[in-house]
This record gives structure tokens, C-alpha cells and sequence, in this order.
């Protein structure tokens, strides 16, 4: 049996971050602030997928040449602050939009989502900085899994500002935002303190023009890179999926079931429920990984989102949810981990941030379809149970192409 891995202090700090982050991922993404919108605008939260999709569109364009020109010496780590903190003030800024402003709310809104997604891009690359291959399914599991453990803090938080102390409820869904972005911000700093850039490209003259030119190479060479290449259409179907799951389940469970306020409390306390659950089991696929293989796992983890979406379409009852966020949480930090290590093992180490750079334009782009399919299904069909069937072929074209991936030797 083997020693379990000693973390160094940049692989606890870089895990530190994803435990501020994923503050971010449980309350605006998935839970708070869909159901704000709804009450702030009005109408169906079904809504919030569309301005998901802008969101990511936005990023996925940005995304290869910021990780082109952050390969560059001393660069990466500039680039992670500046999003991460434009992410955590405009999450904070939330609470500050005035009632009656859906349409700043929405701006405000995408620029968090903005910050979030573009700090990632540069957070992901990091993993190649503080750890080895040998240990990069532990680290990055370990991110995931103490991420969404730490998230269910200040989650809980909020859910007692919001529902039981007796406030207003608009006001204490602001209050949850303001929470949000100080704990975002608070584990964000052992990051900025203690992780540094160690592979990387010389600086040269014109680094926009060599960056674009870099980018554009590496765009006409992907291909060579047969592994790679085949991972992130792989990668771009089925991690569809997963984020429109994480994005949508809150609006599609609440329109689909027709719940009421009291209802959506008790779906909101299931998210910690899941959050729960998430934790033992992304450090689980680490282990597991290490034992039968990464690409094992991360099969295991489609096939179970598969069943999960099934399942999903066929629940017409309020506690089916709990069986629908056990489902979720068996697998969302695992997929998620393995698949973003995967990556940092087959690609060359001192053009990560541009790999990543292509990994988040991928992901940012699939994350358009999920939720613009189920969106216009809801909105076309009328019945909002109809669009999480859109999903399904997402994940069965990723795995049948992840199939035929190599098994990945240290």
C-alpha cells in the first residue's frame, strides 16, 4: 500500500484557492443567485441559461491568447489576480444593484462570471507549477473535494441569513453575496502568497505579436499533438454536460417540479446535501484513479452522469431530488479533477497556460450548448422536464471518442 502524498505549502495553497472559489460555484452559479434572479426579474429562472451562454462565450474568446501571452516569465500569476479579483468585487456588487435593474443585475452578473471563469483558466495552468505528474490526480482531487466541503461554510450562512433570522428576503440574499465574495477573497490569498510561475517562456520582443503568432502555430499544430487533440473534443462533449447540470439543476428542479418558496429552501438545503457527498467521493476517484487508472474514472463518472440525467427526467417527486444530488455528488469533483489532470500530464509543461488556454475555450464553449438546448427546449416545448433530455447525446458522443484515448504512463 502506498504513503499517502505530503502536500507542499504551494499545493495546500493552491488547494486553499479552489476552497474560495467553489463559494462562488455553490452560490451564484448553482443555488442563490438563480433563484434571486427569478425574483428580482420575475418569471422563470430557466432564463439564467442564456446569459450563462453569453458569459461563456465571452471567456472562451479571450481565453487563448490571455494563456498564450501567460506563459511568458512572471506573467500568470498577474493575470490570476486581476480576474480573481474582478470576480470577487463584481460578486460583491450584486448585492448593491438596485431592484428593478435586471438588465444591470445580468451585466454584473457576467463579469463575475467573467472573473470566475478567467481566473480558472490561469488556476488550472498553476497545477503544472506546484505539483508533479505523479501527483496531479491527488492534488487536483484534493482541490475539488476540500473545495466543495469548504464551500458548504458560507453557504450555510447564507441560508440561515436568507430564511431564518428573519430578514427581509432580498436582503438577505445580498447579504449571501457580500459573504460569498469575502470568503473568495480570504482563500485567495495564500494563492497570490505562496504559488510561483516555474515553467514558462522567455520574454521577447513584441510579446503580443509573438503571443498571437505562438497562438496561431500552436492552433495549426494541435493536431500533431493526437492525444490532445482527440481529449478536448472528447472533453467538449461531455463536460457540456456536467457544468449545464451544475448551472441548471436548481431553475429546471424548481420549474419542473413547480415547487413553492418553502420548497425551493429545502432544494437549497439538498445542495449541501451534495456538497456532502462530493467530498469523500472526489478524493475517492483520486485514490481510485491512482489504482486503476484515470481514464477508468473518468469513464465511471460519464456513465453515472448518464444515469444521472435519466433519472433527473423522471422525477416527479420533492425527495427524488435527494436521490438526484447523491447521483450528482458521486461524480461532479471526480470528473472535473481527473479530466483537468489528464490534461496537465499530456501536454508540455512550459506552454500550459496556452494548452489551457485551448482546454478553457473548449469547455467555455460546451458550456453554451447544454444551456441553450435545455433553455430552448423549455421555452419551445412549454414543458421544462423535456430540455435535461438535450443533454444525453453530450455525454454518449464524449465517451464513445474517450474511449479510444490512451491509457496516460507516467
Amino acid at each position: 500500500m502506498s504513503n499517502p502524498i505530503k502536500l507542499s505549502k504551494k499545493e495546500k495553497s493552491w488547494i486553499l484557492y479552489d476552497c474560495g472559489n467553489s463559494a462562488y460555484s455553490m452560490a451564484i452559479t448553482t443555488a442563490l443567485f438563480p433563484v434571486y434572479f427569478g425574483m428580482f426579474k420575475g418569471g422563470s429562472g430557466m432564463d439564467i441559461g442564456y446569459f450563462n451562454s453569453i458569459a461563456s462565450i465571452l471567456v472562451a474568446l479571450i481565453s487563448p491568447i490571455l494563456g498564450t501571452i501567460a506563459d511568458y516569465k512572471d506573467v500568470k500569476k498577474r493575470f490570476f489576480a486581476f480576474f480573481a479579483m474582478l470576480g470577487i468585487i463584481f460578486t460583491g456588487a450584486i448585492a448593491v444593484v438596485p431592484n428593478g435593474q435586471w438588465q444591470l443585475l445580468i451585466g454584473v452578473y457576467i463579469v463575475t462570471a467573467i472573473g470566475f471563469s478567467g481566473a480558472n483558466i490561469f488556476y488550472d495552468a498553476f497545477l503544472v507549477d506546484v505539483s508533479v505528474d505523479a501527483n496531479m490526480d491527488s492534488v487536483s482531487t484534493k482541490g475539488f473535494a476540500y473545495g466543495y466541503i469548504a464551500s458548504v461554510v458560507p453557504f450555510t450562512i447564507s441560508l440561515v441569513v436568507v430564511f431564518l433570522i428573519g430578514l427581509d428576503q432580498m436582503l438577505g440574499y445580498q447579504l449571501g453575496f457580500v459573504i460569498t465574495a469575502l470568503w473568495w477573497g480570504l482563500f485567495t490569498i495564500p494563492m497570490l502568497r505562496h504559488v510561483r510561475q516555474v515553467h514558462y517562456v522567455e520574454r521577447e520582443p513584441n510579446p503580443i505579436k509573438n503571443s498571437f503568432i505562438r497562438l496561431g502555430r500552436t492552433f495549426v499544430n494541435i493536431k500533431k499533438h493526437k492525444t490532445v487533440f482527440a481529449f478536448l473534443i472528447a472533453y467538449f462533449l461531455y463536460i457540456d454536460g456536467v457544468d449545464t447540470i451544475i448551472k441548471m439543476a436548481v431553475p429546471y428542479a424548481t420549474d419542473s417540479l413547480g415547487l413553492d418558496p418553502s420548497d425551493v429552501f429545502m432544494l437549497l438545503g439538498i445542495l449541501l446535501v451534495i456538497q456532502l457527498i462530493a467530498f469523500p467521493c472526489a478524493l475517492l476517484y483520486g485514490v481510485l484513479a491512482k489504482k486503476y487508472s484515470t481514464k477508468k474514472m473518468i469513464i465511471v463518472a460519464i456513465i453515472t452522469y448518464i444515469i444521472t440525467t435519466i433519472f433527473a427526467f423522471m422525477m416527479t417527486q420533492l425527495w427524488h431530488v435527494f436521490i438526484l444530488g447523491a447521483l450528482i455528488g458521486s461524480a461532479q469533483g471526480g470528473i472535473q479533477a481527473l479530466s483537468r489532470s489528464y490534461f496537465a500530464k499530456i501536454i508540455p509543461k512550459k506552454n500550459s497556460n496556452e494548452f489551457f488556454g485551448f482546454y478553457n475555450v473548449f469547455g467555455k464553449f460546451a458550456a453554451i450548448i447544454g444551456p441553450t438546448l435545455m433553455a430552448l427546449v423549455a421555452t419551445i416545448t412549454g414543458v421544462t422536464r423535456y430540455s435535461i433530455l438535450a443533454i444525453i447525446p453530450l455525454f454518449i458522443l464524449g465517451l464513445i471518442l474517450f474511449l479510444f484515448l490512451p491509457e496516460y504512463q507516467s
